[in-house]
């Protein structure tokens, strides 16, 4: 007896482990796999870059021919800028100081959108040299009082240091008691950009505007000379810096700190950065971060790093090589310099005293080297500008971030009713260019990598290899007696095929019904999920840095995923023994809207049913605050379609959202 039991409990083991493991259908084991995919493509985008910047360093004709190129390019891919509106400046107090006075300034960048900042105004008769100090990713923003502006003040210039979106007295997301609903600026960063690049911008293009206006307000002031006007920035300020030069033609020198690195490199080591450091397309476009200084060139631009800063040194010391050669081919080699220091992030006092001396040698002609000396202590509440210090909870009409995104897809209402009555192969052709695909010539070849024969059931594994894809893991189980007039059922599983696969109630249902059921994980989850370790979790996205990397080649995850679930349908559709049954979709999660695109451009897929999903984009901008977002994000979607528009588009009730 006691031997039947432990036969019994044998097999019941084996048959627990049959299950667990039955899900694996690729012959190899890689979970960084699909990061290594998208990166062969990011090297590939700027390998040939490489060789147009070759091009460039051989005359002064081709080096001014390839800057303007990367204008256009940037100006390509940022969107539409806003017009440009009264600023209805306000000062709300000031306090004078030794040798300088501190204002309280309040504008709006667009009706409604209110800038906080101060400016720090040195004693005597201007008019002065002036300087745009942009903050990094601290959560005070201007405050306290950064000791880079009271180092310039003291050395004769104006200086307006603005609070960006998201930090100081802007924060977007707030809880009901006014205070801060995420973890920090990065944070609040991220989710917010993921709203705006669905409505054809970013953060970064909103922090842009916010500074061109604030240029603005800087040159219409009398204390300040208009033809001597710098920026600056460490870190997020830095990116900010960069993304300026190549925009608004009135900067005449700048200073880049602890963000200028090469691209490339960063994306291979750490990942994606914030979502304010990226705008999509960029890899398409082959733009690198030393492009957008090139933009201004050969503009005085000094760039500083410290040795061990977490901003990669060796691509600095890369990206100002091909700085230096750009600036020597056009003449100008002085224009441009590196400035070093044995430290790490941000702006200490040896970074200060060097960002000072470049400004004053070229905005003032004076190269004697600035040497800091005791600052003055500004308090922080000099330097607040709102009432409660926080521009939601002191101005009424004050309109956030999340809010004009959703008044901007109202905006495009119009466009996306036009484009549901476009010619049906014009209309094709704008969906894929909205994924960023085109539907591949190459076919497929399924592998068979296993086969498990059950009691009234075979469970088949395939990879299914597409040149140039990668290749998609299912597992097909196919019931004793099929039924001729059942269907084939590609069941898409968020958490992964093997939840499904080891739910014998399901996988039951199924086979008592005769249909084929096909479990398969899409790129990036399932088999290769990306570690969980390589994707900061104050990003709010289990696989951030690839879905970043793809917006950033310009072919987004979803247009990837709709080409596996494509692949899927030629394997079913192209299998003698399925090739008559009809094609069904099952989906959860962030297949919802793959499986919409798919079935609008594939109609092979008769029927879907699509649970625990996103059914309209402005679900994601009403409540920025969602896990995954950026898993779902089109570039610029909502300025032509929405998910519903395509499901119309299809004419078929059988594609639906079951919840």
């Amino acid at each position: 007896m006691k031997r039947t039991y432990l036969v019994a409990i044998v097999l019941i083991l084996l048959a627990v482990q049959v299950r667990s493991q039955s899900g694996n259908a690729l012959p190899w084991r890689l979970n960084t796999a699909y990061n290594a995919y998208l990166m062969r493509q990011v090297h590939q985008q700027y390998a040939e870059r490489q060789q147009a910047l070759s091009t460039a360093f051989q005359s002064k004709e081709n080096m001014l021919r390839y800057c303007n190129v990367c204008r256009e390019k940037y100006r390509s891919i940022i969107g539409e800028l806003p017009k440009e509106t009264p600023l209805n400046a306000q000062i709300q107090g000031f306090r004078q100081f030794d040798g300088f006075k501190v204002e309280q300034v309040l504008f709006e960048s667009i009706p409604q959108r209110y800038v906080t900042a101060n400016l720090y105004i040195p004693d005597g008769k201007g008019p002065f040299p002036a300087a745009l100090e942009v903050c990094g990713h601290g959560s005070g923003g201007k405050i306290p009082a950064p000791e880079e502006a009271l180092l310039l003040v003291k050395n004769g210039f104006v200086v307006l240091v603005v609070d960006p979106v998201g930090q100081g007295e802007r924060l977007q997301l707030l809880d009901d008691d006014s205070n801060p609903a995420t973890r920090g600026a990065t944070t609040e960063h991220t989710l917010l950009s993921a709203g705006c690049n669905l409505v054809g911008t970013s953060v970064a293009v909103v922090e842009y505007w916010d500074n061109h206006r604030a240029i603005d307000y800087l040159v219409s002031r009398p204390e300040v000379d208009k033809n001597r006007i710098g920026v600056f920035g460490s870190s997020g300020g830095g990116t900010q810096t960069s993304y300026m030069l190549g925009l608004d033609d009135r900067i005449k020198v700048a200073a880049v700190c602890s963000y200028f690195s090469k691209r490339e490199r960063v994306l291979e080591l750490n990942g994606p950065s914030d979502g304010c450091q990226h705008i999509p397309g960029e890899g398409r476009e082959q733009l690198e971060i030393a492009d957008f200084v090139l933009m201004c060139a050969p503009k005085p631009v000094l760039i500083m790093s410290g040795l061990y800063d977490f901003v990669d040194y060796w691509g600095a010391a890369l990206a100002f090589d091909e700085l230096k050669k750009a600036y020597t081919v056009l003449g100008e080699p002085q224009n441009v310099n590196l400035f070093t220091t044995e430290g790490g992030h941000g702006m200490p006092k040896l970074k200060r005293e060097a960002m000072v001396t470049w400004f004053r040698t070229w905005l003032c002609n004076d190269d004697k080297p600035v040497r800091e000396n005791q600052l003055p202590q500004v308090p922080d509440s000099v330097l607040q500008c709102t009432k409660s210090g926080q521009v939601f909870s002191s101005i009424a009409d004050a309109v956030s971030i999340p809010l004009f995104n959703q008044q901007e897809m109202k905006k495009y209402a119009p466009q996306r009713a036009a484009f549901t009555r476009t010619d049906s192969s014009e209309l094709r052709q704008k969906v894929l260019g909205m994924l960023g695909i085109q539907l591949p010539a190459e076919k497929i070849q399924p592998e068979q990598t296993g086969l498990v024969k059950s009691r009234n059931y075979d469970l088949l594994k395939y990879q299914i290899i597409r040149s140039g894809q990668m290749p998609v893991p299912c597992v097909v189980v196919v019931p004793e007696k099929i039924n001729p007039k059942g269907k084939v059922v590609i069941y898409l599983n968020e958490a992964g095929k093997d939840q499904i696969l080891n739910d014998e109630n399901t996988v039951g249902a199924f086979v008592n019904s005769g249909d084929v059921l096909v479990l398969a994980d899409l790129r990036g989850k399932g088999e290769t999920t990306d570690p969980a370790s390589l994707n900061d979790t104050k990003y709010w996205n289990s696989e951030y840095r690839n879905a970043m990397t793809s917006l950033h080649i310009g072919t987004s995850i979803v247009g990837q995923r709709v080409i596996d679930l494509l692949s899927l349908v030629d394997f079913v559709s192209g299998e003698r023994k399925l090739d008559k049954l009809a094609i069904k979709v099952v989906a959860n999660g962030i297949y919802g809207p793959v499986t919409v695109h798919a079935a609008y451009l594939d109609r092979r897929i008769k029927s879907a049913e699509i649970t625990r999903s996103i059914k309209s984009y402005g679900d994601l901008l009403s409540n920025p605050m969602q896990y995954d977002v950026f898993s779902n994000v089109l570039y610029g979607v909502l300025t032509c379609y929405d998910l519903k528009d395509l499901i119309r588009v299809t004419g078929n009730p059988d594609i639906r959202f079951a919840d």
